[in-house]
């Protein structure tokens, strides 16, 4: 307590900097790495133009993401929730999967929270259009480049990966489809 009293009387403009930028520095920093690996032949579904991990390259892995507002900046990016699809398994939150002509998405690790936004709505404003989607997934940024993760690997920190219904809904032409700046937030 004597500390901030002396930095607060003596050095206010530096205490003030110190303060700005410990409230910076409470954004997602990377939680680690992983390795990449070959998958097996046909292993890695690359519908939507997926990436599949490559052998020996180094990709980064968060626990969170960026702090959320009335207005948070992701990239929203194109993902199946079908059977079959280039989103692996069934969706985290019902063990189901989706059809594309829903208003679905999966969230960043950090954003999904454990589950806690699962089967409720967020408002997705992209294009100078809004849509308002069903949380039904994790795009794990903890682990990929395996089985559980159809060898793709981990998503980044700041993603909405969405169906093909809501890239339809923003107005989005077809061959632009993939991957776009956008801004969500929970509905109230």
């Amino acid at each position: 307590m004597k500390k901030q009293v002396i930095c607060w009387t003596v050095f206010p403009l530096l205490c003030i900097l110190l303060l700005f930028l410990s409230v910076e520095a409470q954004t997602c920093s990377p939680s680690g790495k992983i390795k990449g690996k070959t998958p097996p032949p046909g292993q890695c579904n690359q519908e939507n133009d997926s990436d599949c991990c490559k052998d020996g390259k180094w990709y980064t892995t968060y626990k969170c993401s960026p702090p959320l507002s009335s207005q948070t900046k992701a990239t929203l990016t194109l993902n199946s929730f079908e059977r079959d699809g280039d989103g692996g398994a069934p969706s985290e939150c019902d063990n189901q999967y989706h059809s594309d002509d829903d208003p679905v998405v999966a969230l960043s690790t950090g954003w999904y929270n454990n589950g806690k936004r699962c089967l409720k709505y967020i408002n997705i404003h992209g294009n100078g259009k809004s849509v308002r989607a069903k949380v039904v997934d994790e795009c794990d940024s903890t682990m990929g480049c395996d089985s559980d993760h159809d060898y793709q690997p981990p998503c980044p920190n700041n993603i909405v990966d969405a169906s093909k219904e809501v890239w339809k809904a923003l107005g989005v032409p077809e061959n632009d489809w993939g991957e776009m700046d956008i801004y969500w937030s929970d509905t109230d």
